[in-house]
């Protein structure tokens, strides 16, 4: 796909929702209804390619340096008529223009990630308390579908800090896709027969990594306590709880109780003692194979056994990791974790943006020819010169065939296999500040 091909496309997405602002507007009757220096399809469009600087020099950047700059205070009241559903529609309207199914089934990746917003204790359903060693702060949470074979976003749900839940987004995500088949990858966090029902309903795959102590999922299978196996089950799970379903629940790889308090869509809550036994069949593999020496890793799916072996849901488990560096490249690159306000709903626009920005450049490199030269690694493209060079063409400073080419002057090396201690640090708020007293 072209450079300007996907630009027409990005093109499109704002200017459909900026043709009905009504839609998206906090005042529909009043908003955008007034010629303005900042009509909505420029906002919309400037905000999906802010960089990391501040406002004023953002204004000039969007307005090319012309005298007729508007001022900061101009530009924040007109963001502030906009509701942050307007960026998810360009997002969401942009995404299925590229997600044209090639025929393979897409291999999809779920996770979330936090980011931190201003300290507001006023603001509950963000604001989270702490604890003894962790000061106050509030957060916003995204539950992103990443494809890991297209490297796009195909979906993001945001959730506010203090009301994560990042099974019921997994549901969500799952539900409201129009992919008619797909394999979900998740990591143990999202280990739920709920969030598998979900997707066995679905017609999709999954594979699952779950715990493999004594605790989560794999504990209530009779299972073996050393080595690798892969072993078949038919699960099925009921909410009552009779003598006959106590004596079926001796046989624990084949059958499940779920207690009312336990989420679970496909089963009524309630049922009374003459009510027939209502079952739901899960079925699924569970898969032990070594990671190393000494450790090992558990995971669940349903994928079949004959084409789809243990050494295959290594290898396709280890591609997970490709959302990993996905949010690694989306704060740090494309600017996820600066912002232009501290205002949840102004960040929740942003945070959108930034998704679709990230999508663009995508799109672009995955279509740069990389010449093949006798090198001892394989290279892509550098994502950071690649991000630099479409905002630069998201402006018109430069035309398709110079930034295909200067996307291709800046290789880095792919080096497989690389591991190095895991270092955990707190992300800390970059904000900008306009006043220095």
């Amino acid at each position: 796909m072209k450079p300007k091909h996907v630009k027409r496309l990005l093109s499109s997405a704002v200017a459909e929702v900026a043709g009905t602002p009504e839609d998206y507007c906090v005042n529909p009757d009043r908003d955008f209804t007034r010629t303005r220096k900042i009509s909505l399809q420029k906002l919309i469009s400037g905000i999906i390619n802010m960089e990391c600087k501040s406002l004023p020099n953002e204004l000039i950047d969007m307005f090319k340096g012309n005298e007729d700059i508007p001022s900061v205070s101009a530009f924040i009241q007109q963001r502030n008529k906009l509701k942050p559903e307007a960026f998810e529609a360009v997002f969401n309207k942009f995404t299925a223009r590229l997600a044209v199914d090639s025929g393979d089934m897409p291999v999809l990746a779920i996770d979330g990630s936090d980011v931190r917003l201003p300290t507001n204790p006023n603001d509950k359903l963000t604001y989270l308390p702490g604890s003894r060693t962790q000061v106050p702060y509030n957060s916003l949470h995204i539950n992103a579908l990443y494809d890991l074979h297209r490297h796009l976003y195909r979906d993001a749900i945001i959730q506010d800090g203090a009301h994560v839940n990042e099974c019921s987004a997994l549901q969500q995500l799952v539900d409201r896709s129009d992919i008619p088949t797909a394999l979900v990858i998740a990591d143990r966090g999202y280990e739920s027969y709920n969030n598998l029902a979900h997707i066995q309903e679905k017609g999709w795959y999954f594979l699952i990594r779950i715990k493999d102590g004594n605790h989560g999922m794999k504990n209530g299978f009779d299972l073996p306590y050393e080595g690798c196996f892969d072993i078949n089950i038919v699960l099925n799970i009921t909410r009552k709880q009779s003598n006959e379903v106590k004596e079926l629940l001796k046989d624990r790889n084949h059958f499940r109780f779920i207690p009312s308090n336990a989420t679970f869509d496909y089963l009524p809550l309630h049922s009374r003692k003459a009510d027939p036994i209502v079952f739901y069949t899960l079925r699924f593999r569970i898969v032990r194979f070594k990671i190393s020496e000494d450790s090992y890793e558990t995971v669940i799916t349903n994928l079949p056994a004959d084409s789809y072996p243990p050494e295959e849901l290594k290898r396709l488990y280890a591609s997970r990791w490709g959302i990993e560096t996905s949010f690694r490249d989306l704060k740090y690159t494309i600017g996820l974790l600066k912002y232009h306000s501290k205002k949840t709903a102004c960040i929740r626009q942003e945070i959108f943006a930034r998704l679709t920005l990230y999508n663009f450049v995508e799109v672009i490199t995955s279509h740069v020819a990389i010449s093949k030269k006798q090198r001892k690694y394989t290279y892509k493209c550098n994502f950071a010169v690649a991000t630099h060079v479409c905002r630069l063409f998201l402006r018109g400073q430069t035309a398709p065939p110079c930034v295909e080419s200067a996307i291709a002057k800046s290789l880095i090396p792919i080096r497989p296999n690389r591991r190095r201690n895991r270092f955990v640090l707190g992300e800390v708020l970059q904000r900008f500040f306009y006043r220095v007293a």
